[in-house]
């Protein structure tokens, strides 16, 4: 039996600890996982989460592609690919998959999800906001791309950062939805089991 298998693509944005809470979530899920990570994002990962991030990085995932290399499998729609999530996604990222210029393996597996009708999953992580980042999100959603900005869920009333950080993977994952959902969800006071 064929596991299910994603890309996980981390391009420079501030935000590395997603990417290594996304693959803990996906490594824990057995899920089959390729690893693109951007020439800015292992700078970012040993600014944010100390040098070793991108060697931790790289043992929880099944594989690790160059972005220079556009001839991986994950390059091309004809690999069963359950869909792919960067975290986080940088708007230099965001606008080449908006606009489509596959220029770097990153971007083209990004291109290949939309293409194939398959779950992509963005965390764009910028503020504030500019008109052209708006634009090219609202591109991105219209090709079907899931625009998640990591925006903490304030009403689960989180202790620290890591639940914060572990709560928006988790949401992530369960964007492509591949496994059963893990995130923790919103449970109203009032609200009984038989209402």
């Amino acid at each position: 039996m064929t596991r299910t298998r994603v890309v996980l693509g981390v391009s420079g944005a501030s935000g590395a600890a997603l990417s290594l809470a996304v693959a803990r979530r996906l490594a824990s899920a057995d899920i089959e996982t390729d690893l693109v990570v951007s020439p800015a994002a292992t700078l970012t990962l040993g600014q944010e989460c100390g040098l070793d991030a991108l060697g931790e990085l790289r043992q929880l995932v099944t594989r690790h592609h160059a972005t220079a290399d556009i001839g991986a499998s994950i390059a091309s729609g004809s690999v069963p690919i359950s869909g792919m999530i960067i975290a986080p996604c940088s708007m230099r990222s965001l606008a080449a998959i908006a606009h489509g210029l596959d220029d770097n393996l990153l971007t083209r597996a990004a291109g290949v999800q939309l293409k194939e009708r398959r779950p992509l999953v963005l965390l764009a992580r910028e503020a504030p906001l500019t008109l052209a980042h708006l634009r090219n999100m609202t591109a991105a959603a219209e090709m079907g791309a899931i625009i998640l900005p990591p925006v903490p869920a304030f009403y689960l009333k989180p202790n620290n950062m890591t639940e914060i950080v572990e709560q928006i993977a988790a949401r992530a994952v369960d964007c492509l939805k591949i496994c059963d959902a893990v995130a923790r969800q919103w449970h109203p006071r009032n609200e009984t089991a038989d209402s």
